[in-house]
C-alpha cells in the first residue's frame, strides 16, 4: 500500500471506526469489537444461507441478544448449519484468559456458563451444534458463509476492545482460508455439549 493510499487509509478509521480496504477481501476494520455496529452482526448472520460458525471463548455479547438467538434459530430452520464453540469453563485456558484480562479465572469462567445458558435452547434446534474447546484462542471467529469478522486477541486486553477485520473469501489461499483451517482444527477436537455444567 503506497503512503497515499496508507494516510487516507488512517483518516477513513479515524472517521469513521471502519474502513474500506483497497483489496476486495478485507471489507473494513474496526479498531475494537465494541465499535463494531449491531448492523453488521445482524446482516452477517442474516445473510448466511448454508453455514454459521463463532468461536470464542463466551461471545456472551451475542449470547445476551435475544433477537440474535432468535436470528440464528431462524437461519437454522431454514436449512443454514449452525456451529457455536464455546471455551470449556472448567479447562485452564479461560482461568489463564481470565487471569490475563484483569478480570479472574471465576468471572472468566461464569461468563462461558453464563453463555452456555443463554445459548442452551438453541440445541433444541436441528442443525444447530455447540461444542466446547479447550484451546489457546488467539481470534475470535464469527462466519457466515464466504463472510468473516475476526476478533484479534491481545495480550492482556478484552476481547471488547481488540481490533476487529471484516473478511470476504476471494479465492481459495487468501488469508480467510488460514482462519477457516483454524476453526475446523478447533471443531474437529472440542466435544459436544451435554448436561451443563
Amino acid at each position: 500500500m503506497n503512503d497515499l493510499n496508507c494516510s487516507r487509509w488512517v483518516s477513513q478509521i479515524r472517521r469513521t471506526g471502519g474502513c474500506r480496504q483497497p483489496t476486495h477481501e478485507v471489507q473494513a476494520v474496526y479498531p475494537h469489537r465494541w465499535a463494531v455496529p449491531q448492523g453488521v452482526w445482524r446482516r452477517l448472520f442474516q445473510a448466511a444461507e448454508r453455514e454459521i460458525d463463532i468461536l470464542t471463548y463466551s461471545s456472551l455479547f451475542l449470547a445476551e441478544d435475544t433477537g440474535m438467538i432468535h436470528l440464528l434459530a431462524s437461519r437454522a430452520r431454514t436449512g443454514a448449519k449452525i456451529r457455536i464453540l464455546l471455551g470449556d469453563p472448567d479447562s485452564p485456558q479461560i482461568a489463564a484468559r481470565g487471569a490475563e484480562e484483569g478480570i479472574g479465572a471465576d468471572v472468566m469462567a461464569a461468563r462461558v456458563r453464563n453463555a452456555l445458558t443463554l445459548y442452551r435452547p438453541l440445541q433444541a434446534v436441528p442443525g444447530v451444534e455447540i461444542r466446547l474447546h479447550d484451546t489457546v484462542l488467539y481470534n475470535s471467529i464469527y462466519r457466515a458463509d464466504d463472510d468473516l469478522l475476526v476478533n484479534i486477541h491481545a495480550y492482556g486486553t478484552p476481547a471488547a476492545q481488540a481490533p476487529v477485520m471484516y473478511l470476504t473469501t476471494t479465492q481459495d489461499e487468501d488469508s480467510t482460508a488460514v482462519y477457516l483451517t483454524s476453526l475446523e482444527r478447533v471443531w474437529a477436537a472440542a466435544e459436544p455439549l451435554h448436561g451443563m455444567r
